[in-house]
């Protein structure tokens, strides 16, 4: 999978679709520390230890750098930038029961926002893995040569 890259100075505003989820009772929003541990436990039980531990680092940003969608205190997906690498958006996940609402490009776009916020002119999706979904919804190319980038020799492979 390769990584793609984002003009963050050219995203499409997301309020309509925040505006869709909020009317279904889903809220997208920045983890705060204390939910750190159920952020955790929730993305290591349904994506697995690598996920956890970068969403794990991304509550140690200031400010932190994961971000949920919550319904009815049950969470429903999560994103993480600036988890293994500065200007890298990624990991990210919705649970299977939950997609295909939206879910994801909400968090997509509240981290693409955070990031373009916090000063960065593009952003990196490190091993993209739906490169479709991306292409789509936020205009991402590929980045010849990146494959596996930054992940090269990691202890699982």
């Amino acid at each position: 999978m390769p990584d793609m890259l984002v003009k963050l100075y050219c995203l499409p505003k997301w309020e309509p679709l925040r505006e869709h989820l909020n009317a279904q009772g889903i809220d997208i929003r920045r983890a705060i520390p204390p939910e750190k541990h159920h952020v955790v436990k929730w993305v290591r039980e349904h994506f697995g230890e690598g996920w956890a531990s970068e969403a794990d680092v991304a509550f140690t940003n200031h400010p932190g750098s994961c971000y949920i969608a919550v319904c009815e205190k049950k969470i429903l997906g999560f994103a993480c930038y600036d988890a293994t690498c500065k200007n890298f958006f990624g990991p990210t996940g919705v649970s299977e029961a939950e997609r295909g609402r939206g879910i994801g490009k909400a968090l997509l776009l509240a981290c693409m926002d955070a990031m373009a916020a916090e000063g960065y002119g593009y952003a990196i999706i490190g091993a993209a893995g739906p490169t479709d979904f991306y292409a789509k919804s936020v205009g991402a190319t590929p980045i010849d040569g990146s494959e596996p980038g930054i992940y090269r020799g990691m202890l699982w492979e």
